[in-house]
């Protein structure tokens, strides 16, 4: 598995370790990811999800992942989260027909 956010495509960047001596040595900078279950309302059920931090913040703002998934453009998405965008579209479908 990648270590990208699934919601604001945070990645790994890379930059140098530079000592009192002035020697530079490559590294990495992690995205502080985390592993949660969000509640889908239209799906009822967790949904799990490895987003970073700053991409939970963004959840909770927009009301939920329903709210925000259906508010963001395709393009901003990932291949995962537009499957699981397509799959709160179906539910709230599903529901509306019956």
């Amino acid at each position: 598995m990648s270590r990208r956010c699934l919601i604001t495509s945070k990645g790994v960047l890379t930059g140098n370790n530079v000592s009192h001596a002035n020697n530079k040595t490559r590294r990495r900078f992690l995205p502080n990811l985390q592993e949660t279950a969000v509640l889908s309302d239209a799906l009822n059920q967790m949904v799990r999800l490895r987003v970073s931090t700053r991409g939970l913040k963004t959840i909770e703002h927009n009301g939920g992942i329903d709210a925000f998934l259906l508010s963001v453009s395709n393009a901003k998405l990932s291949t995962e989260a537009l499957r699981l965008k397509r799959r709160i579209q179906r539910a709230l479908e599903n529901r509306a027909a019956a």
